[in-house]
Order: structure tokens, then C-alpha cells, then sequence
């Protein structure tokens, strides 16, 4: 059976999206894609993000979604850090709505539960990324590709 999942994390303006397709070959991905917040008002941005987000899940039948937590730092939280959390928000409520099984999964326990390394060194291995999985990944959706990685294993 095919089973499509969906990795997102977001930031103060926008969200990256990685969908990957496990089959009998293993992990494929089939779209990896940034959606940024549209300019105006961040509510009425927020209303059209979630219906974006609702609509893209439902019609590619996404049955898993995984969405990456909000994590502390030590340097404090700045505006930019609460403005990804409320996005954060939008999208997870949206991946409810869609009727995908929702996780929100925190990085600390992806780097304590995935492999011997932390997330950051897997991020910049691309020999790693090389042997995981086949399709086209960017660099910079490696973080939410391999929260599907992680709760796969």
C-alpha cells in the first residue's frame, strides 16, 4: 500500500511542505515546496494560508502530516519566533481539518530518537540524503523531509 506523508515546519513568513511517497521502492519525494504568507494583514494571510493548506492535503490524499514544534533558545523570543508559532498554529490546525493524522514533533526528540546523531549533522550530510531517498529535495527542506524519515524508521 502507498502511504503519502507530509513534513512541514515554518517560519516567521512562510512554510516549507515535503511530501514523500513510501511504496515498495521506499521513500520518493514528490513535491517539496515554500508557500509564504501573502502581504496585508497577518489574519486575512492566515485565513488564505489555511485554506491553502487544508485543500493541498485533502486533494493529494496526505495521510500523515508532521509538523515540526516550536523550540526554546537561550538568546531569548523575539517577534519573528512568536510569528512562526501562530503560523505554526494556522498550518496545524489545517492539517486537522484536512483529515490527516497530525503530529507535532519536536527536533530535541527527532536528534534523540533517529540514528546516533543529531539533527543538524543529518541535515548537512548529503551522503545521507543521497542513499535515503530518491527524488528531488532542496537543502533547505532537509529539516522537514527527515521528520518523515524519523517517524518512519
Amino acid at each position: 500500500m502507498i502511504e503519502r506523508w507530509a513534513g512541514i515546519t515554518t517560519s516567521s513568513k512562510s512554510l516549507i511542505l515535503v511530501i514523500v511517497e513510501y511504496d515498495d521502492n521506499g521513500p520518493t519525494v514528490i513535491d517539496d515546496l515554500t508557500w509564504n504568507l501573502q502581504d496585508g494583514p497577518r489574519p486575512h494571510a492566515y485565513r488564505l494560508m489555511y485554506e491553502r493548506v487544508v485543500n493541498y492535503l485533502r486533494e493529494t490524499s496526505i495521510q500523515h502530516v508532521l509538523l515540526k514544534a516550536t523550540a526554546l533558545n537561550t538568546r531569548g523570543i523575539k517577534a519573528a519566533h512568536l510569528d512562526a508559532a501562530e503560523l505554526r498554529g494556522v498550518v496545524m490546525v489545517a492539517a486537522v481539518q484536512s483529515e490527516s493524522e497530525v503530529k507535532v514533533v519536536p527536533k530535541a526528540l527527532v536528534s534523540r530518537t533517529f540514528g546516533n546523531r543529531n539533527v543538524d549533522d543529518y541535515i548537512a550530510d548529503n551522503d545521507f540524503w543521497i542513499n535515503q531517498i530518491s527524488g528531488n529535495l532542496r537543502k533547505g527542506s532537509r529539516e522537514a523531509a527527515l521528520l518523515i524519515l524519523a517517524a518512519r524508521k
